[in-house]
């Protein structure tokens, strides 16, 4: 069952996030060039629908960076990591292409193969090696480290004030939902923020094999960016809070 969720979780995640970019980007569409800041809403909402969806049942890791940065300080089993990161990323493949089906005659309106890829998977503004890595890194870090302190929050806040029951389960989504806004207005803009290997790698397969006129590439010279960069700041932030040792 928790398999099943993150598999469920993670489409519905990349159907909203891809949705939002097809939205942005295809010709004709009623929110086309809505710009940057509805973006990363769209993206930040899809993170906290889906969380609110399944993570009762998972704890809606959703992401592959998430769920090996939980294992390397001893928060998630690693027998649980290889199931989880594959449904991960099928379901990322399986969200992305409800995504194209529910856009496909705007699609078929828009000309420019780089446009059609943007709306599956992440590229660079300026394509250089290094800062791609050092951002996907730096945003990836911000990710797992403030989702590992608002996990940590508990019940309570500053002082050991005591909060009803269900402030985890009912506002941890949300707030998580907003950092992904945060991030995504602070630290996107270099690289368009995968911060998520299978929120790349998933959609990016589905561009691979869908028949969409005119893709064009994509691009896998740059693919594995968005996959080891998030995977490596996703366990360093996981670790440097584990390091810090701060109280619970």
């Amino acid at each position: 069952m928790e398999y099943l969720a993150e598999f469920v979780g993670t489409a519905i995640l990349l159907l909203f996030g891809n949705g939002v970019v097809a939205g942005l980007l295809l010709r004709h569409s009623k929110s086309e060039n809505s710009g940057w800041i509805v973006n990363c809403f769209g993206w930040g909402l899809g993170v906290m629908t889906a969380a609110y969806m399944v993570g009762r049942i998972s704890g809606a890791q959703l992401n592959p960076a998430l769920t090996l940065g939980l294992a390397s300080i001893g928060e998630f089993s690693w027998s649980k990591v290889p199931g989880y990161i594959g449904c991960q990323l099928a379901g990322a493949f399986v969200g992305a292409c409800i995504a194209y089906v529910h856009y496909l005659p705007h699609f078929e309106h828009t000309r420019d193969p780089e446009t059609k890829l943007s709306v599956f998977a992440t590229t660079p503004a300026i394509r250089n090696t290094a800062t791609n890595l050092a951002s996907e890194f730096i945003a990836t870090f911000v990710l797992v480290f403030a989702i590992i302190a608002i996990a940590a929050t508990g019940d309570s806040l500053p002082g050991h004030v005591a909060l009803p029951a269900y402030f985890s389960t009912a506002v941890s989504p949300l707030v998580v939902g907003l950092l992904i806004v945060a991030i995504g207005l602070s630290l996107g803009g270099p690289t368009g923020y995968a911060i998520n290997p299978a929120r790349d790698l998933g959609p990016r397969l589905a561009h691979f094999v869908l028949p969409i006129p005119g893709k064009g590439s994509s691009q896998w010279h740059y693919a594995w960016i968005p996959i080891i960069a998030p995977v490596l700041g996703g366990v360093a932030g996981a670790l440097v809070w584990q390091a810090l040792d701060f109280p619970q």
